[in-house]
């Protein structure tokens, strides 16, 4: 071979790498999402925790940016968690409020972000609580994800129940693994365990499967109530059960990333920190805290904005911070544009908003609104901008003057209600001040916006 030909093969291996994006540059991101169970918006130092530290959080936000209005449309561990793995409302998949052992829970017929992504060669895992069914073909193994581990609803339906421990106590509370059952009713023992089992999983999951693309959903049962950390974690933050529970699972964050760190795909790996809803604040000293108004089943930010952070090394500049508001909805449809995946072929509500998250200065939120549901009500709407919150009449629960102290829950009164009410969310997030009468033009807008999205979702009621 003489040098014409060594070098014309060269320069046509090189055509064909740039044509087909054959380079490191270009290889698919691993994907990381820890998404909590009733976590406050204040409960880790960068959002405000002041009685003791949580630094593997903090630093994730050193290396990350922290998204200060990031929003879940259905303050409910159901709900919540079917919009973010199928990028639709609830709304669209009819999965509302918190499912029961043996519901079927989200249809088949919606794929999921473990279907879209296998399908597309990654390697996927679910280590946690799943919560959007429970019959073989709507658990986690059937939908998508390659390995699993976990709890199918929440660790207070079981016999322990503080309330109805009869009702609960009729169902054994099983830990999956892989489809299998492999304990057939938890104990407080293994409840301690929950934490420490799901990030193990997560860490040997990335360990593995280190040279090709991966995603891996974190779907911790903590905060939720009972409360339950491994020995190791119990009386570590000097501020309670609680606190205990947040420093365990400010850990496991920690040795995710490390794990991401040591196998060399850090740099490559978008990590999703967030939470299903805000606290359950009937259970006082058992829950989180949020600035916002009111907190978990409800429709205000104290129930619907959680603290969320993004870190893609590669891609995206670390401290920074992000005042747009953003939903749940938006990341599938968002990573795949990242991955270069297809979107399902089925109808989606959520949109790419890689400008935003990538900081583009020219960006704009692509949606009109957020829409807010609470069970089958759809009782509020959010103007894409974020800067608009119109609540549509409704009754709503608020605590009482009898309140929840170690793992007893206190008193709802139901019997709240807020009338047609708009709020200035960059001036009054904590909507307090009804300005409707000031801004009858915002008003009336928001109203055709929820007049819309009534009819494409609500017609039937």
């Amino acid at each position: 071979m003489n040098l014409n030909q060594i070098l014309c093969l060269t320069v046509l291996g090189l055509f064909i790498s740039s044509c087909f994006n054959i380079n490191k540059d270009t290889k698919q991101p691993n994907v990381v999402i820890i998404f909590l169970d009733d976590s406050g918006y204040s409960d880790f130092t960068p959002f405000g925790q002041t009685k003791f530290v949580t630094p593997n959080v903090t630093k994730l936000a050193e290396e990350g940016i922290m998204f200060k209005n990031f929003y879940v449309p259905q303050a409910v561990c159901s709900a919540s968690r079917s919009a973010l793995i199928t990028g639709c409302y609830p709304g669209r998949t009819k999965v509302f409020s918190a499912h029961g052992p043996g519901d079927r829970g989200l249809e088949t017929t919606f794929p999921t972000i473990g279907e879209v992504f296998k399908n597309a060669g990654y390697k996927t895992a679910l280590f946690g609580k799943w919560h959007c069914g429970d019959q073989p073909e709507t658990r986690p193994h059937n939908r998508g994800f390659d390995e699993t581990c976990g709890l199918m609803y929440s660790n207070d339906m079981w016999r322990h129940h503080p309330e109805s421990p009869e009702y609960w106590g009729q169902w054994p509370l099983k830990y999956w693994e892989n489809g299998e059952v492999t304990i057939e009713d938890v104990d407080s023992t293994d409840q301690k365990m929950l934490t420490k089992w799901y990030t193990e999983h997560a860490v040997d999951f990335i360990s593995r499967h280190k040279d090709e693309p991966f995603l891996v959903y974190v779907p911790h049962a903590m905060s939720h109530v009972p409360l339950f950390c491994s020995p190791e974690f119990e009386g570590k933050s000097g501020a309670g059960l609680y606190g205990d529970v947040i420093t365990e699972l400010d850990w496991s964050v920690g040795e995710i990333n490390k794990a991401l760190k040591a196998n060399g795909v850090e740099d490559n790996t978008i990590v999703i920190f967030s939470s299903d809803n805000g606290p359950w604040i009937a259970y006082g000293n058992h829950a989180g805290t949020t600035p916002f108004r009111e907190a978990k089943g409800t429709t205000f930010d104290g129930g619907t904005r959680s603290a969320t952070i993004i870190k893609y090394p590669a891609k995206l500049k670390g401290n920074q911070e992000c005042n747009q508001a953003l939903m749940t909805i938006d990341l599938l449809p968002t990573l795949c544009e990242i991955a270069k995946i297809p979107l399902p072929e089925t109808e989606i509500d959520g949109k790419n908003v890689w400008d935003i998250i990538s900081g583009n200065p020219d960006a704009k939120n692509p949606h009109d609104y957020y829409a807010y549901t609470n069970d089958r009500e759809f009782q509020a709407i959010l103007s894409g901008d974020g800067k608009w919150k119109l609540h549509l009449p409704h009754n709503y629960r608020t605590m009482t003057d009898i309140k929840g102290k170690d793992g007893t829950p206190g008193k709802y009164d139901y019997s709240a209600k807020i009338e047609l009410s708009l709020f200035d969310m960059e001036n009054d997030p904590y909507e307090t001040k009804n300005v409707i009468l000031d801004h009858p033009e915002i008003a009336e807008q928001l109203m055709q916006f929820a007049e819309v999205h009534k009819k494409k979702f609500f017609s039937e009621n």
